[in-house]
Parts: C-alpha cells; sequence; structure tokens
C-alpha cells in the first residue's frame, strides 16, 4: 500500500548527520520508515530524535544516516 502524499511535494534523499536533520525528516529503522516529530541537543553535538511513534533515537557527532525529506515545489 502507499502513502498518499499531497500535491506540489517533492520527496528528495539525502545524507544526514547531528547538525542537519530537521523534523519531518523520514529516516528508515528496522525496516520501518519513522518521521522526525522532535530533537533534543544533547552535550558534545549529539542529538536525541524523537519519532512520531514515540521511539527515541540518539544520533553521536559522528552519526551519517540517509533520510527522505519532503520539498515543496513552487
Amino acid at each position: 500500500m502507499r502513502e498518499w502524499t499531497p500535491s506540489g511535494v517533492l520527496g528528495s534523499t539525502i545524507e544526514i548527520t547531528p547538525t542537519t536533520v530537521q523534523r519531518g525528516d523520514v529516516i528508515q529503522v528496522g525496516g520501518r520508515a519513522c518521521r522526525v516529530s522532535d530533537l533534543y541537543q544533547l552535550p558534545h553535538g549529539a542529538k536525541r530524535l524523537l519519532f512520531e511513534s514515540g521511539e527515541l533515537l540518539t544520533m553521536h557527532t559522528r552519526t551519517r544516516l540517509v533520510a527522505v525529506r519532503m520539498l515543496r515545489r513552487r
């Protein structure tokens, strides 16, 4: 089953780090797509991500992940 996306929205695959991650980014974790709903700054440049499902993921300074970021077309 495919998820509906609003017209005018384009998804782009990008590499994210703790400094570039944003709310709304979709990261695949354990075969599931998880959307970032909130971010918490931690010491030494790390970030804790809270997903819409309630799960947490900690990104350390050297963590590199691939995510899908929704971009609005104008």
